[in-house]
């Protein structure tokens, strides 16, 4: 548990005791704080009860005599902002979350922190298998793996690497990384957020400088859509950055890139081959492939060997629920890739096969299928299930067949009977469901272990 030694003595309130938040009060109390604690859901406040957290409700805190407050990522900040931070700010009370925390505790580690729409928990997983390779220890963890403050308390010049949500980021002050990744940008949590410059402006603060530090940083953005390159255009002109693109589909003139499935390392001089990517199970398409790049560039900047990296990725071993591979019944692939949870990062699952079966649907954060009709040939046929059933049923009307099939269980069944009977070699049965999951699970992961329980029956089935 992290020590926060800045905080003893201060009262802090701390809302919300999901994961994130209960490592925060516990982390807080145990530095010598005096922690009020609350949460809207009953079961969180008993378990936190339980571990000896003083509940209060927020109606009876007194926010003049509170130092900050404490949010966990899920409650809403900025637009539609939560009762408690309308309290909080009309008290005048700073509201900060873990991350910020976490960083003001540890100021002799060097944080690695890793943003974007899609693919941070593949670079976040990657980069640490690759430094855990090094022999470099890392701690992972922040959006991906155990909260931020229970994390061990780091040696001097420890590393950590920190998935980070825009929810996350919209909690920062004053954190800054020594070493900051942007891989892409697309639209994404605007109910939070109110627009895309709100979301976009809250992933920027990963690029923070300090008025009084002139600490020279290393940004490593992606290059590959619109909206990242223009951060990098604006980053490389200003402050104390260095400034590194990564790209999964293009050549570079400086930074590290893919072609055609090839790493090369154009970080420091002309362009040096690292690796075939394109073998790599684990890591399939351009998308993966700019994830790679992002992670091999990090790994170069903390002093990584060239050949340590490239051995590193060919034993990542991938993450559950980003297009997993969960069995192989005849010649038909049953991928597992349910944290596609919107339309952008399906449209880069469904852009790495080219016979697919596709389950999706779900709670649709967007009802359009714009990102997904180019690669609309590489889908035989589409099976439909949530709340996004009509809308995307419509969206696809003479494009892509489908089938409305209502939930998780009659889709793979639906699926796995046409792709047994009507696909080769290529064949794909793709859980990548372009939506939210809370209409019919609690959460991704739920999603992806049933479809991957359900898989597995199958192949059980088919091997008796």
């Amino acid at each position: 548990m992290i020590d926060i030694h800045s905080r003893k003595d201060q009262h802090l309130a701390v809302f919300g005791l999901g994961a994130s938040g209960l490592a925060a009060a516990r982390a807080l109390a145990a530095s010598g704080a005096n922690v009020e604690a609350w949460d809207d859901n009953s079961d969180q406040r008993k378990n936190a009860s339980d571990l000896g957290i003083r509940l209060t409700n927020p109606s009876d805190m007194e926010f003049r005599r509170i130092d900050a407050l404490v949010l966990a990522p899920g409650i809403p900040l900025t637009h539609k902002p939560h009762a408690i931070v309308e309290q909080a700010r009309a008290a005048g009370r700073p509201i900060i979350g873990d991350i910020e925390l976490l960083i003001e505790a540890c100021p002799q580690a060097r944080f690695i922190g890793i943003t974007g729409t899609n693919g941070k928990s593949t670079t976040t997983s990657l980069l640490g298998h690759i430094l855990a390779q090094a022999g470099l220890a890392p701690q992972i963890g922040g959006n991906l793996g155990p909260p931020a403050l229970a994390f061990k308390p780091p040696e001097p010049g420890g590393l950590m690497v920190l998935e980070l949500s825009s929810y996350q980021l919209d909690l920062t002050d004053h954190a800054t990384f020594d070493i900051a990744v942007l891989l892409n940008l697309s639209p994404d949590h605007l109910d939070r957020h109110g627009d895309m410059d709100g979301y976009i402006a809250a992933k920027r603060r990963i690029f923070r400088e300090r008025p009084d530090d002139r600490t020279t940083r290393t940004a490593i953005i992606g290059v590959d859509d619109r909206l990242s390159s223009a951060v990098r255009d604006d980053l490389a002109g200003i402050g104390h950055w260095t400034v590194i693109s990564v790209s999964g589909k293009q050549a570079l003139d400086s930074g590290a890139y893919v072609t055609n499935g090839m790493l090369f390392d154009a970080i420091d001089s002309d362009a040096e081959l690292v690796c075939d990517l394109s073998s790599i199970a684990t890591l399939p398409g351009s998308h993966n492939w700019q994830n790679a790049a992002a992670a091999y560039a990090a790994a170069r900047c903390l002093g990584v060997p060239r050949d340590c990296i490239a051995d590193a990725l060919a034993t990542y071993p991938g993450l559950p629920h980003r297009a997993e591979l969960v069995a192989t019944i005849g010649a038909v692939r049953y991928i597992n890739d349910s944290k596609a949870t919107n339309v952008d990062a399906a449209a880069r699952a469904i852009a790495s096969y080219k016979a697919i079966y596709w389950i999706a649907g779900g709670q649709a954060k967007d009802k359009n299928l714009n990102a997904i009709i180019p690669f609309a040939a590489h889908i035989r046929h589409a099976f439909l299930i949530g709340d996004a059933e009509d809308s995307f049923a419509t969206a696809l009307d003479g494009i892509v067949p489908y089938t409305r099939c209502g939930d998780l269980t009659s889709a793979l069944s639906a699926s796995h009977g046409m792709a047994q009977h009507t696909g080769g070699e290529d064949a794909v049965v793709l859980l990548s469901p372009a939506c939210a999951s809370f209409d019919q699970w609690k959460n991704f992961e739920a999603r992806g272990d049933a479809f991957r329980a359900l898989v597995q029956k199958l192949a059980a089935e088919a091997t008796a």
